[in-house]
């Protein structure tokens, strides 16, 4: 049936979506086209979001819907937008009002990736998720986010949907149909999952939580008022009890109120150096499994934390903690809680660099991906040493996320490992490779790579590969490159032509990212003498150059 109303309009706006991302990928972000399709999208969501709180898009296999209407269906897997999205997880993506344009159009970018090609690094869900999107939202089935072989893709899919929650609409009823009198009458049961058993513990625990507030205080107000050891204790095992209560409920902010107080009982002159030892202990606590698993378990399922309050905890947290961040790391489901484990390893492994690396020995290849990801952010020259026996890990993802890392930190030890791996057998570690030299930015790195590219074998390597390297080539904007691209814009070859118009398709895309104009007069001369391929990259380069003010 056709969508009418607001679905229609939802309909429209995928439309422009779809026709958006086709464009972007195919200008570069400078040109005109690139900049008008950006605008025009930016303009459809704002007219929409102008009167209406969000947009959102529910996402089957083949099939988008909105307010329950179908708006999009292709049951082809060719240019199959929904599942594009489906088969990384993604189930819902939500458009909020105050969606600007910068936003826009990095979700276009992410969109407009070819996530089948070797050369891109992160599924779709990754990228959504360090782009860290203000007023872009998405839910994903977490069961598609681990290793998963195509064989039990649809097992999997069939077992996740009848994980779903129950109608919190239905349990209500069912605990009033409980209390009520009257004739006796057949009552469905409703079974109880676990997220409407946290629904129910949080309403009970409402009340529970200002007089546990008002505990602490009680407690910390006994501190002054002791005069034995031994009673400081006591109240010392009180107060970490009510910690570990805190973290079971999930209670950040209060956790981080005991601790705040605490810091303040051990700056008291009057306290003896006994009684600030077991304060220095409750820190030390903190980082203990116990407290940590519990906060890890409310990130999991999905109750609501104070981000404030998250970081001010990890601010109190010790190194010892770091042991126990990457065990919860690993047995976490969702990529909310996986993100807050994460940024808190980043912001305690600047304290001890080994204890991060250590979970790098573990099994399981997603692990050990996220802990390269901590390194690689914490840009600390003492990983390299853990990094470079990472890049020879069995699984490729882990061996690419490594070799990201290195060109991250980029000291003079990575070089030759990088270097190693432009002659990798597998073309994707030979292009995060390149990437990761053209991040050091070198004048050795620029050498490598073009050593590389002048190479007679690399005439004969895969078309998108060339492209990645040539496109690394662009970073350094001197002569010696222009010089390389121009050369190897006007090289002809009466043997293994096709290669050869690959290679100069591949420099007139270099020579439009590296901005010179004066290319604009060879790449015209060289366009109207060459074929259809070779000719429409040219076009591309010099519209971008002339473009670019």
């Amino acid at each position: 049936m056709e969508p009418v109303g607001e679905s229609l309009t939802a309909r429209d706006i995928l439309q422009t979506l779809i026709k958006a991302r086709k464009n972007v990928r195919m200008y570069p972000d400078n040109n005109p086209m690139y900049l008008k399709t950006v605008d025009e999208t930016f303009a459809r969501f704002s007219r929409y979001l102008g009167e209406h709180e969000a947009l959102t898009l529910a996402i089957k296999q083949n099939t988008i819907h909105h307010d329950g209407e179908e708006i999009y269906a292709n049951p082809e897997k060719d240019d199959n937008f929904a599942l594009f999205f489906f088969k990384d997880g993604v189930r819902e993506l939500t458009f909020r009002r105050g969606l600007n344009r910068d936003e826009i159009e990095e979700f276009l970018k992410i969109i407009a990736q070819e996530f089948d090609r070797e050369q891109v690094d992160d599924d779709v869900v990754t990228l959504l998720w360090e782009r860290d999107f203000e007023n872009i939202h998405y839910v994903v089935d977490e069961a598609f986010l681990v290793d998963i072989d195509e064989e039990e893709y649809e097992r999997k899919a069939e077992e996740t949907l009848k994980e779903r929650l129950t109608d919190p609409n239905d349990l209500l009823r069912a605990y009033k149909d409980g209390f009520q009198g009257g004739e006796k009458t057949d009552t469905a049961v409703v079974p109880l999952s676990d997220g409407d058993l946290q629904m129910l513990v949080k309403e009970l625990e409402k009340d529970a939580a200002g007089k546990i507030e008002k505990l602490v205080v009680i407690l910390f107000e006994l501190i002054y008022l002791s005069e034995k050891q031994a009673e400081i204790e006591e109240i010392f095992q009180l107060i970490r009890e009510a910690v570990h209560y805190c973290a079971r409920r999930g209670d950040i902010a209060l956790i981080v109120h005991i601790l705040h107080r605490a810091q303040h009982v051990m700056q008291e002159p009057s306290l003896k150096e006994g009684g600030k030892d077991y304060f220095t202990m409750l820190r030390y606590e903190l980082g203990q499994e116990r407290v940590i698993a519990c906060l890890a378990h409310v990130l999991d399922v999905g109750l609501e934390i104070d981000t404030g309050a998250f970081g001010q905890f990890v601010g109190f947290l010790d190194k010892n903690a770091i042991p126990s961040l990457i065990h919860v790391l690993g047995e976490l489901k969702t990529v909310r809680a996986r993100k807050y484990i994460i940024d808190a390893l980043i912001a305690l492994g600047k304290k001890d660099i080994h204890a991060i690396a250590k979970g790098l020995n573990d099994e399981r290849w997603y692990l050990v991906r996220n802990i390269i990801y901590v390194l690689r952010k914490i840009a600390d020259r003492r990983a390299t040493e853990h990094l470079l026996r990472a890049v020879r890990h069995s699984d490729l993802r882990v061996r690419k996320e490594a070799i990201k890392a290195l060109g991250d930190i980029g000291s003079h030890d990575v070089v030759q490992t990088l270097r190693e791996c432009l002659d990798d057998e597998n073309g994707e570690v030979r292009i995060a490779g390149a990437r990761a030299f053209g991040t050091m930015g070198t004048e050795v790195a620029k050498k490598i790579i073009l050593e590389k590219a002048s190479n007679k074998e690399f005439r004969d390597r895969e078309f998108d590969e060339k492209k990645a390297f040539f496109e690394v080539l662009s970073r350094w904007k001197d002569q010696a490159v222009f010089e390389f691209l121009l050369e190897t814009l006007r090289k002809k070859a009466l043997f293994n032509r096709a290669r050869n118009e690959e290679n100069r398709a591949c420099a007139a895309y270099a020579l439009g990212l590296l901005g010179r104009k004066d290319a604009i007069p060879v790449l015209r001369s060289v366009g109207d003498s060459c074929g259809d391929f070779l000719r429409d990259f040219v076009h591309v380069a010099v519209r971008k150059l002339e473009g670019d003010q």
